[in-house]
């Protein structure tokens, strides 16, 4: 240990985040915030049941304890003194806390009663992990790599024609196709890529091509599931298969089956289980009973949910995962999606023999794997990245592309030219003095909070809900200064300013835009819907209304369980949305939730014009701050099978 005893802020002793019972370095590093009281008091009751006294031990247990709370799987005992981070008002000097030695630690632990076969810690190389996630992690990767066996029953010639077939009469994406023929001919199928890049129109074609594999082997139907991580999400996947369908040159029958497919979230997918509150109904002793499971928006799905779902697969059945590697991950540990894509994300990396068998039954080449890159890791030859953008222009693709790649210095200058899609506004939102700089997001919310007022107030709900998603703020922070909190008054004074007759007075006035914060499947909305209270055309009442599937639902506001006003909504909350103008305030420089990821998934909410708010500072640190979640799995995929 070095010995250095840090200055530490003085906490309430009644703070529910100090551990009062705690001594040593366990007291130190929850004094100064890095760990917090339960991290403390598990660790210690797992020492008093194996009778652990070493303190740096318990120090290590309470870290790997922390560390899924913070979203990691491990915690890394050889760079934790450079890679902690603690959420206290005032700054501290981690560095001058006792750090153990790295190598006598990591050999202090192995030799502990808490880690091994059947104990509470696992520890590889340096690697700590609670016995769960280590678990979880190996059984992950064991059940992708044995789904990422070939079908040998595919029928080649079908699945070629059928290519051409769905792609005729328009200028076909190579990789779309690649994606889709790789779903065919793989029990394991990743199709990546960002907003706009047509993942969920290759959705459709899969479906289409798995419906003719079955007919031509004299099969039934395939049973397909579709599902996402939140109910919102699969609403909106099952929308955007229904739509596909309709453009898709297929037989009739084919055509009914794709609009009868209904999506559900995972959890409702894998069943309640009585009595329990982590395990489900359907699991390794009891399969789920589709051919084929299709997963939306997996970019969301942490390591636990990511295991109970790949253990209730069959064997002989297809899981297909879709998303987009570089946004948001999920709030709990695990970064899976991108551990699955692993180093594909940055160009192909197919066997040789994969590479052929897409290339023959596509008609387009297959670039070569780059130099140096995993060619023969088992799931491979079913990963594609889209990346053709098809929904919104070439500058925020490109801003997109720079923010994704990491490279501070092209994100700069994609915001700094001068382009109609993208305005840069290079100040700190949060400073009172520059809100007059800020006149064109005044604008865009007075302008469409103009068209959605007049709309509801005239009783029509379609043009409400248009004029909603016309634009949006989108903010880092709940509260604060830069926060949803501060933003959604300050858009409401502005309305009451500029509009005759305007007041947000009661919950339910004529105009509100809604935000859902619950799901609530008995009347089918889910966390993240939006809508607009509206003027009923009959009674003038005030109902709730929402778009279901092209079409316009209505609800007395009395059935809606939680909603709030969403003038303004967080970067989080705004996944699988988008806005034709999206206006992103960028927090301070330091803000731990500032990320290249969370720049990124703001930056691809925009469909026509994005307005960034931010100093370049911000802008620079968001870029290089990349979400870096210690997990093992893309190291069990790629390099050690």
């Amino acid at each position: 240990m070095t010995g250095v005893v840090p200055v530490v802020p003085e906490r309430d002793p009644f703070d529910v985040r100090t551990a009062r019972s705690a001594s040593g370095l366990l007291r130190e590093f929850n004094d100064v915030g890095v760990l917090a009281s339960a991290d403390v008091h598990v660790a210690r009751r797992l020492a008093v049941l194996t009778g652990e006294v070493d303190e740096s031990v318990v120090l290590a247990a309470a870290l790997a304890v922390r560390a899924p709370r913070l979203g990691h799987v491990f915690v890394d005992l050889s760079r934790i003194h450079l890679t902690a981070t603690v959420d206290a008002d005032d700054p501290v000097d981690l560095a001058s806390l006792p750090w153990p030695s790295a190598e006598s630690w990591i050999a202090a632990v192995a030799a502990s009663r808490l880690v091994g076969e059947g104990r509470p810690l696992r520890l590889l190389g340096s690697a700590l992990y609670l016995d769960r996630y280590w678990r979880e992690e190996e059984q992950v990767a064991a059940d992708l790599v044995k789904l990422a066996e070939p079908d040998d029953g595919v029928d080649l010639d079908v699945l070629a024609d059928g290519l051409a077939r769905l792609s005729a009469g328009e200028d076909p994406d190579p990789s779309q196709q690649h994606a889709a023929a790789a779903a065919a001919l793989r029990r394991l199928a990743v199709v990546a890529g960002g907003p706009g890049t047509g993942k969920t129109t290759t959705v459709a074609r899969i479906v289409v091509l798995l419906e003719e594999q079955a007919i031509a082997r004299g099969a039934d139907p395939p049973l397909i599931a579709l599902a996402a991580p939140t109910g919102k999400a699969a609403a909106r996947l099952q929308e955007a298969v229904h739509s596909s369908s309709e453009a898709l040159d297929v037989s009739e029958p084919i055509r009914a089956r794709l609009l009868d497919l209904r999506a559900s979230t995972i959890h409702r997918l894998l069943g309640w289980k009585p009595g329990s509150h982590s395990r489900f109904r359907h699991d390794r002793t009891n399969r789920l009973p589709h051919d084929v499971v299709i997963v939306d928006e997996t970019s969301m799905v942490a390591l636990s949910l990511m295991a109970r779902l790949v253990e209730a697969v069959r064997p002989d059945a297809r899981l297909i995962l879709v998303g987009d590697p570089g946004q948001l991950t999920s709030i709990e540990a695990g970064a899976v999606l991108g551990d699955i894509v692993g180093p594909a994300s940055s160009g192909p990396r197919m066997s040789a023999t994969g590479r052929s068998v897409l290339e023959h039954v596509t008609g387009s080449p297959v670039p070569a794997a780059p130099e140096g890159a995993v060619e023969d890791a088992p799931i491979a030859d079913g990963i594609v990245v889209l990346r053709t953008v098809h929904r919104f222009g070439t500058e925020i693709a490109s801003l997109a592309d720079a923010i994704h790649a990491g490279d501070a210095d092209a994100v700069i200058e994609a915001l700094s030219l001068d382009r109609d899609a993208i305005t840069w506004i290079a100040v700190d939102a949060a400073d009172p003095e520059v809100l007059d700089q800020l006149s064109i997001i005044r604008a865009g919310a007075i302008s469409s909070g103009r068209a959605v007022i007049e709309a509801a107030r005239a009783g029509d709900a379609s043009a409400a809900i248009t004029a909603l998603g016309t634009f949006r703020i989108l903010c880092a922070h709940r509260r604060g200064p830069h926060g949803v909190a501060t933003w959604m008054p300050r858009v409401e004074s502005w309305l009451a300013t500029e509009l005759p007759g305007f007041a947000a007075e009661g919950p339910w006035y004529i105009g509100r835009p809604l935000l859902v914060t619950e799901n609530d499947h008995s009347i089918r909305l889910y966390n993240g819907d939006t809508g607009v209270v509206v003027a009923s055309p009959t009674t003038g009442h005030p109902v709730a209304a929402f778009e279901r599937q092209n079409e316009i639902v209505t609800f007395s506001p009395s059935r809606l369980a939680a909603v709030q006003t969403v003038y303004a909504m967080t970067i989080h909350k705004s996944q699988g949305s988008q806005f034709d103008t999206a206006a992103v305030l960028l927090p301070d420089p330091t803000s731990p939730i500032l990320t290249r990821e969370l720049l990124y998934t703001a930056a691809t909410r925009a469909k026509n014009h994005l307005v960034l708010v931010g100093t370049e500072e911000a802008v620079r640190s968001a870029v290089d701050r990349p979400i870096a979640r210690a997990s093992g799995l893309r190291n069990r995929l790629w390099i050690d099978t």
